[in-house]
Parts: C-alpha cells; sequence; structure tokens
C-alpha cells in the first residue's frame, strides 16, 4: 500500500464504486464528489494520485486540475483524468491543464489498475531520487560542518567538474554523475579533529598525517552504498589528491592508475580553494590561479583534464559569477 491514499473524484457513484473495486485490495482510497471537495481533500491529505472525472456540476476537471497545479501543497501530485470525453481535443486539453493520463470510460479494470500502478512507480522513482539527492546535500555538507569553507564551495567546484568532465569528452551521464558526486570529495573530513580542521595556520607533521586520513575515511563511508553515485564519490573521495606523477596521498597511483572523476574533482577543487578566500590567504587573482594549473600540467594535474579546463574557462568564469550572486544572497545550494 502507498504512504498517502489515492483521491477519486466523480459525481456518479457507480463510477467511484467500480473503481474502488479495482484498487480498494491494494490501495488506500478517498472520494470526492466534486471539484471543491476535491481541491479541500487534496490539500489536506497530500494524495499519492488523483483520479479526476472532467463533466462535474459545480467545475470541471480541467479548472480543478488548473488548481492543484497552481498550488505549491498540490502541484505535485499526478493527476488521471477518467472520462467519457473520448475526442482528442478532450485529451490534449486534459494534459494541457496538467494531467500525467487520460482514461476513457466505460472504466476497465485490468488497464486501471495498470495505469494506477504505473504512475505510482513513477512517483515512488521521483522520490528516491529526491532522497538520493538529499543524501548528497548532506553527507556533502557534513564533510564541511566543521571545516573553515564557506557553504558554497562544494557545490560550486561540482558545477566546475561538470563542465570540466563535458570538455574532457565524458558522455553526459558520467558527467552527471561526476556533478553529483564531487560535493561528498571531503566526507571524510566528518572523522577529522576539529582543531585540525580549523587550524589557522600550517599544520605540522603529526596533523597533517591525521588530516591526510580523511580520504580513506570518506572512502569507508561512501562505499557501503552500491549505488553509481556513491560508488563514484567513494573512489573520489579516496583518490582527488592523487598527483599526476605520483606524489599525492594515500597510495601514490601516477597517471592513468588515478580514476579520471578524481582527476577531474582534483584541479575542480584546487581552482576554486585557491581562488576563494579563506581565514588564513586572500583569494588568488583569477591570472594565478589559472597560470598555476597550467604549470602544474603533468606534474600535478592530468594535462588532458587542464586542456579540458583551458577550453571552458569562459564557462567557468560565469559559474563563478552565478555562485558569487548565490553567496551574496545567502543561497549555499
Amino acid at each position: 500500500m502507498t504512504t498517502n491514499p489515492i483521491l477519486m473524484v466523480d459525481d456518479e457513484p457507480l463510477n467511484l464504486a467500480v473503481m474502488e473495486a479495482a484498487l480498494s485490495d491494494d490501495y488506500g482510497l478517498l472520494f470526492a464528489r466534486n471539484g471543491a471537495e476535491a481541491l479541500a481533500a487534496a490539500t489536506k491529505h497530500l494524495p499519492s494520485l488523483i483520479l479526476l472525472d472532467i463533466q462535474m456540476p459545480d467545475m470541471n476537471g480541467y479548472a480543478v486540475c488548473r488548481q492543484l497545479k497552481a498550488n505549491p501543497r498540490t502541484e505535485a501530485i499526478p493527476v488521471i483524468f477518467i472520462s467519457g470525453l473520448a475526442d482528442a481535443g478532450h485529451e490534449e486539453e486534459g494534459f494541457a491543464s496538467g494531467g500525467v493520463d487520460y482514461i476513457v470510460k466505460p472504466i476497465s479494470r485490468p488497464i486501471l489498475r495498470a495505469r494506477v500502478n504505473t504512475h505510482l512507480s513513477l512517483v515512488r522513482a521521483s522520490r528516491l531520487d529526491k532522497s538520493h539527492r538529499d543524501a548528497i546535500h548532506m553527507l556533502g555538507e557534513a564533510g564541511h560542518f566543521n571545516d573553515t569553507d564557506t557553504g558554497v564551495h562544494i557545490w560550486r567546484m561540482a558545477a566546475y567538474a561538470g563542465v570540466i568532465a563535458s570538455a574532457y569528452g565524458l558522455n553526459k551521464e558520467q558527467c552527471e554523475l561526476i556533478e553529483l558526486a564531487a560535493p561528498m570529495h571531503d566526507t571524510g573530513k566528518i572523522g577529522i579533529p576539529h582543531a585540525i580542521l580549523k587550524k589557522p595556520g600550517k599544520l605540522d607533521a603529526n596533523e597533517w598525517t591525521q588530516m591526510k586520513t580523511h580520504s580513506r575515511i570518506g572512502h569507508d563511508i561512501l562505499s557501503k552504498s552500491d549505488e553509481p553515485v556513491f560508488q563514484m564519490a567513494a573512489g573520489i573521495a579516496l583518490h582527488h589528491h592523487e598527483r599526476w606523477d605520483g606524489s599525492g596521498y594515500p597510495d601514490n597511483l601516477t597517471g592513468e592508475e588515478i580514476p579520471v572523476s578524481a582527476r577531474v574533482v582534483a584541479l575542480a577543487d584546487v581552482f576554486d580553494a585557491l581562488t576563494m578566500k579563506r581565514p588564513y590567504k586572500a583569494a588568488w587573482p583569477l591570472e594565478k590561479v589559472i597560470a598555476t594549473i597550467r604549470d602544474s600540467s603533468g606534474s600535478h594535474f592530468d594535462p588532458a583534464v587542464v586542456r579540458a579546463f583551458d577550453s571552458v574557462l569562459d564557462c567557468i568564469g560565469h559559474i563563478r559569477a552565478e555562485w558569487d550572486l548565490k553567496e551574496q544572497l545567502g543561497v549555499h545550494h
């Protein structure tokens, strides 16, 4: 059974009875006899789906659907029209008013059950996707909760990473995964003592050794999920401090031994860190940051990633300007 009931709206009791017989074994149900009742029930109960008649005495189904879609509280609820109006023009108006499907009466129980199940599956998939994104947001924020970074760093850096990955030649799905995974690169900092994270000066040798463990801590946390975005995030967390020449940590990987996602995020992370003001340093001038990254091609960074970065500098500039505005407005995601 779904968490929220299905709302069935029809002024004919027989139609409601047919829908009830088709669905009551599997779903919780609510009933409304007119548009006003439907709007009140939808606002109060937030049904998972609405089955909506069109020809009703007080207001027609199109008007009801438009009002549902105009209300932020109910706009996301999918609406399936169930009507005796069978011509294409009425179907078109149903979709134009915000419906997701249109079933013509007389109602076929198997078809009704199949359509309802399909749309509720889409709702569940959408909620699962939102849950993933919420988890990504929380893990990204957790990694910087006790750090001195400003809140926008991880999201701005992720946007840079997506653009660089695209210029590098990765496909759309890979680029989207990298942009989603990138904010979690420092999740492991949650396991680093506050005194080290907040130290305004240079870390001593022991502190630096402890700081470097954040890459493995992050990997251990993120690798608990077998979802592709978290698997990629685990690899990025572990390897975003590796260097092309093998002088990085924790595994001293060289060249293409380093996952491409980590190579991309490493450059995006350094670019953003150097261009932002921190308690212990001023923001570097943009020209100096770009020159430093170019000079680090073949040592710190993959030369092909540096070339990709160079090719999208204008786009990166636009992203930076957008996030500067968001930071001024206090928008952190």
